[in-house]
């Protein structure tokens, strides 16, 4: 069974308002948007919060260094690198939801790579195939069926001209 926040809190930290000091100190302008109220502050927020925030924030402090850095990874990841107003866009977004697009553009582009490379051999040879053995059974298959009601024609006619005589 997982800890407690107030278990993790004070393990990691020994109490919420040192936690909450070293959230301040990574909540930089170049890593975080303030979206805090300024009458409240973090101190009011929940420890959970508290102790995602400052992993987050740790996190993309070690891997990025900056939002400016992480916006171009996710442009880069999206294939939007022309699109200013994407990336100015993404520049407002908070830096958790920041994190969790990299985190899933990554992942569908290592999807789609390793997709790329497995799916040309396999199936490449097998719709060539087909496609060839399609064109050769159409006309071959329509010749059948002109021959049968032409012969049938032709047997049509002489019974008639037998019956007639």
């Amino acid at each position: 069974m997982s800890k407690s926040p107030l278990a993790s809190v004070k393990e990691r930290f020994e109490s919420k308002e040192k936690l909450v000091a070293a959230v301040e100190k990574l909540a930089t302008k170049d890593l975080w948007v303030d979206r805090v109220s300024s009458g409240k502050g973090l101190a009011k927020i929940s420890n959970a919060k508290l102790l995602r925030l400052h992993t987050l924030l740790s996190q993309a402090k070690e891997s990025f260094g900056t939002r400016d850095k992480l916006v171009a990874s996710i442009v880069e990841l999206a294939k939007r690198t022309k699109d200013s107003g994407y990336a100015s866009r993404l520049g407002e977004y908070p830096l958790p939801r920041l994190l969790d697009m990299h985190r899933a553009l990554s992942r569908s582009s290592k999807r789609a790579a390793a997709a790329a490379t497995k799916a040309p051999k396999a199936s490449a040879p097998k719709t060539k195939k087909s496609a060839a053995v399609k064109a050769e059974k159409a006309p071959a298959a329509k010749a059948e069926k002109a021959k049968a009601p032409a012969a049938e024609k032709a047997k049509a006619p002489k019974k008639t001209a037998a019956k007639k005589a």
